[in-house]
């Protein structure tokens, strides 16, 4: 479910909200999360692949960081639910993936490399549901983590 047409985000936009399953099947709705928290959001391409281990690694590393910042990280791809399950479990993720199976949500927040390919972006949104940030990098995987918490620390 999303509220919002497609296209490419900029720093100062009201993200699109949605809602997806997470890595237990449940619906995880990102307005619910709004008014808590800063949010992490990071998009990247495939459970299971070199790259993306690395990043989810890295956020796992810094996660402690990030709480204690008053932010939390969700991550989204369009693997399954029950990849995200076991992906989560063998890497022992403390944070959210959510399972985008129809790419919608992707599309949405416009989360692509050259317009087609699942793209490795992050977006900062405040408490209000505003994107600060956004970092797009599809080969510097950990690049996303120091630019997360970089821009966490700064607000």
């Amino acid at each position: 479910m999303t509220t919002a047409t497609a296209g490419k985000l900029a720093v100062g936009d009201q993200a699109p909200t949605f809602s997806l399953p997470n890595q237990a099947g449940q619906l995880v709705d990102l307005q619910s999360l709004l008014g808590h928290k800063k949010i992490v959001l990071f998009f990247y391409p495939k459970d299971h692949s070199a790259g993306c281990v690395a990043e989810v690694c890295a956020f796992r590393d810094q996660y402690e960081v990030f709480k204690q910042a008053g932010a939390e990280v969700i991550g989204i791809s369009s693997d399954s639910v029950e990849s995200h399950e076991q992906f989560a479990a063998n890497h022992r993720l403390p944070f959210t993936l959510l399972s985008d199976r129809e790419g919608a949500v992707r599309k949405l927040y416009g989360a692509t490399t050259l317009g087609i390919l699942a793209g490795r972006v992050t977006y900062i949104i405040d408490q209000h549901g505003t994107i600060q940030h956004i970092f797009s990098s599809l080969l510097n995987a950990n690049k996303h983590i120091s630019e997360a918490l970089r821009i966490i620390k700064e607000a």
